[in-house]
């Protein structure tokens, strides 16, 4: 199987059911970020971010104008807030609590969308005429 499709996958599902927890459960939103107070949570999720975004990259690190740049991006993003998390963990933790709700349940709304986009791609269900 190509990477991209692979990564679509994973990403896709990732996101559908990320956003699923989260909408049935808001209160989840507000416990991650009062868990990243805890240092040894950081610590832990900043070590995973950094393995999944290196990973992601390692695969795939395509820049084409197409949708697998999306899939690039997120591994880099993911990659970024893993090491702001273990770099600056004082000031990278201070950042969300400038940050509305509403804010945050628009970035899942995108992110759910995202990753409707990218099941459609890797598994072909709709043709929107993006090429493979």
């Amino acid at each position: 199987m190509d990477n991209s499709i692979f990564l679509a996958k994973f990403w896709g599902w990732y996101l559908i059911i990320f956003f699923v927890i989260l909408s049935f459960n808001p209160r989840r939103i507000k416990q991650i970020f009062n868990d990243l107070n805890d240092e040894k949570f950081l610590i832990i999720s900043s070590f995973i971010a950094i393995i999944v975004g290196l990973l992601n990259i390692l695969f795939h690190n395509i820049w084409e104008a197409n949708w697998k740049f999306l899939i690039t991006l997120i591994g880099w993003i993911s990659l970024f807030i893993g090491l702001s998390l273990f770099i600056f963990p004082k000031r990278t933790v201070v950042m969300p609590k400038f940050v509305n709700v509403k804010l945050v349940q628009l970035i899942y709304i995108m992110l759910f969308f995202t990753g409707l986009f990218l099941l459609n791609m890797a598994y072909g269900i709709l043709p929107i005429g993006f090429e493979n």
